[in-house]
């Protein structure tokens, strides 16, 4: 199945490349669409670049918590043996 017919997972550079043809046909009637699609694309990914960062950070604070939980589980430990 050739997803590029139904514009399934475009890439910026797909549609710059389209824009590059309207320069040389001189056909710049689809340039608004393309300009507005580049820009949704743009927008995804650094979304989701800023997801990953949210991720990374969480994933340092989780394991800073259960850090903290072994050591005061230790703690527990040491004085219920007293």
């Amino acid at each position: 199945m050739n997803h590029d017919t139904y514009g399934l997972n475009r890439y910026v550079c797909t549609v710059l490349e389209e824009m590059r043809k309207c320069l040389t046909t001189h056909n710049f009637s689809i340039l608004p669409s393309l300009i507005e699609e580049a820009q949704t694309l743009v927008n995804r990914m650094e979304a989701k670049l800023y997801d990953i960062k949210d991720l990374d950070t969480l994933h340092d604070k989780i394991k800073q918590k259960k850090k903290e939980l072994k050591e005061l589980d230790d703690k527990i430990k040491e004085k219920q043996g007293l």
